[in-house]
């Protein structure tokens, strides 16, 4: 049985609201008045970060007031997102407190609350009524949960007839077990990655049928790369991911993620399976 206690601590810091607003005050920002610009450093916690995002809800075909659950949404920086230049409503769930206290802080220092909700939950276990949604997302969420079957069921539940899930996922490689820590595991007991033909077999059987597929793993590998040279030659910067994940473990983990990309160990894809 999965420890969810022990899933919450990996991503806990204490205190990670006002470290937050201390580095913006030193960078500057008025933390009151925020831009989707100002916030770019630790909006997007997966690979390839806001171009990846815009690319997925371009596939998505979002449109103003569609419905957007967005599915482990860490501290919100997709739903902002989505909100500010698709004018979607969306509601983010996370299973980390304090993610989901920060996320709700930043949504109104960027103006965006009437917009946007954040709620702590289980993305197996939501508290919504069936076909409440247009589009379900989720971006590097999936990688911590073990049982797939059940989360993609629980997705089709909520989304409404036609409705689409957006995905953009690390996958299991065929180039052995990844290296560790990883941003979603600091060990192989909180990893979850499933092999790319797997995947759409699972989603099938919960009701799905693939529109668009397409591997970035290449892209991934050159992302991790000069992310890695670029904390080497300039260090970390005051406002950054390290800021979720503690500086400890954080360039290993950068590390890591360039070697599995690169040995094979992991695949990252990019899909919109539309509910039939």
């Amino acid at each position: 049985m999965v420890d969810l206690a022990d899933l919450k601590a990996h991503y806990t810091r204490g205190g990670l609201a006002e470290k937050i607003f201390a580095a913006l005050r030193a960078a500057g920002k008025d933390p009151e008045k925020l831009t989707l610009d100002d916030l770019a450093p630790i909006d997007e916690f997966h690979s390839r970060g806001r171009e990846a995002t815009l690319e997925l809800a371009g596939f998505a075909r979002l449109m103003p007031e569609t419905r957007v659950l967005d599915l482990g949404c860490g501290l919100g920086g997709p739903a902002r997102r989505l909100a500010k230049i698709f004018a979607c409503r969306v509601t983010g769930l996370d299973l980390t407190p304090e993610y989901v206290e920060v996320a709700n802080l930043l949504a109104e220092c960027c103006g965006l609350k009437s917009r946007i909700a954040f709620i702590q939950g289980n993305a197996l276990d939501t508290p919504f009524e069936d076909a409440s949604f247009d589009v379900v997302w989720s971006q590097h969420a999936a990688m911590n949960i073990a049982d797939k079957a059940k989360l993609y069921a629980e997705a089709a539940r909520l989304l409404k007839p036609g409705g689409r899930l957006a995905l953009y996922d690390i996958l299991a490689g065929e180039g052995g077990a990844p290296h560790f820590p990883l941003p979603w595991a600091r060990d192989p007991a909180h990893s979850h990655l499933i092999a790319p033909e797997a995947l759409r077999e699972t989603l099938s059987a919960a009701g799905f049928e693939v529109q668009h597929w397409r591997e970035r793993s290449a892209d991934g590998l050159a992302w991790f790369t000069a992310a890695e040279e670029h904390f080497a030659a300039k260090g970390l910067p005051p406002l950054g991911l390290h800021l979720l994940l503690g500086e400890e473990d954080f360039l290993a983990m950068i590390e890591n993620l360039r070697r599995n990309f690169a040995e094979g160990r992991v695949r990252l894809f990019e899909a919109i399976a539309a509910k039939r």
